[in-house]
């Protein structure tokens, strides 16, 4: 709850925010953004058994990754489509939010992000290194406040969000509700193919790209193989939905980019949100991540 705070304090301050700034205000959550991601890099290559993991576990992890993804992408686009109304048909022809030139530019994000991955991932399996990092490592939760802050500014930059808001009422809990649904009956396949217990399908679709609580949580119950499988599987969520959004907002609408993220869309992702999308739907993006990360420990305790 302390990001979505330092979001509404930096929300306040964008309310008298000098617009001349807005493209400093954009610098500075790239630069958190990557900073994030490349110190999640660092803790993966510091992880224990994390290579080892990634080639015994990795192709079922992949799966409980991408179906979820796709039925809970699928369900909240059809089901934006049905509720959303005209709002859905405006946000579908808005496609892709600055076009030509400005949506090349965009497109070097997704590759920054990579590289900050892969570059954080290469630097924690250095012990040495790891070690010089540890300040930044062990602080990463002021640098999200930060990020928060600097989002919140960008929505108090816009206008007439509130008023969108209210609009959809009931309607914007399709969003979430189309996530977990979609993401279970993608669990309920993957266990038909992987021939795991449909318990246990459920429960690792359940975190919804929260991989730290999936993968301790499940651990404890179901033992360390299966706990690694959700940890993986949810961290791949985290880590393509960096890499779906923008493919989702050329290609099906706003309210879709928000089914990958799942349960981060509320801080690591958000930035993604911000960037390829509106203020409106990084609004709607913030209420998705707090509905679905308070369902994520209900889900795995239900539904194991």
């Amino acid at each position: 709850m302390e990001t979505l705070g330092f979001m509404i304090l930096g929300f306040v301050v964008g309310r008298v925010f000098p617009a001349r700034h807005k493209e400093k205000n954009e610098r500075l959550q790239l630069l958190c953004t990557l900073l994030l991601i490349f110190s999640m890099g660092v803790g993966l290559g510091q992880r224990d058994g994390f290579f080892s993991e990634l080639l015994v576990l990795g192709a079922q992890s992949f799966l409980f990754f991408l179906l979820p993804t796709i039925f809970s992408a699928a369900a909240v686009y059809l089901l934006t489509r049905y509720l959303m109304g005209a709002a859905f048909e405006k946000k579908e022809r808005q496609g892709d939010f600055g076009g030509g030139e400005k949506a090349q530019g965009k497109d070097v994000m997704v590759f920054l992000a990579l590289g900050a991955l892969l570059l954080g991932i290469g630097w924690g399996a250095v012990p040495a290194l790891a070690a010089f990092l540890g300040p930044l490592t062990a602080h990463t939760q002021w640098l999200l406040y930060l990020l928060m802050f600097s989002v919140g500014i960008s929505v108090g930059l816009h206008r007439g969000i509130s008023a969108g808001i209210r609009r959809y009422h009931v309607k914007i809990l399709a969003i979430p509700g189309g996530i977990i649904a979609g993401s279970l009956a993608g669990g309920i396949l993957c266990g038909l193919l992987l021939h795991y217990p449909v318990n246990q399908a459920l429960s690792i679709a359940g975190g919804l790209g929260w991989y730290s609580l999936a993968g301790v949580s499940i651990g404890n119950l179901a033992g360390a193989e299966l706990g690694s499988v959700a940890f993986l599987s949810n961290l791949m969520r985290e880590i393509g939905a960096f890499f779906l959004i923008p493919y989702i907002s050329r290609h099906l609408n706003v309210y879709t980019c928000i089914a990958p993220a799942a349960a981060t869309s509320e801080d690591t992702t958000l930035p993604m949100m911000i960037r390829y999308t509106d203020e409106e739907t990084v609004v709607l993006s913030v209420l998705n991540g707090i509905i679905c990360s308070a369902a994520v420990p209900v889900l795995i305790s239900v539904c194991y």
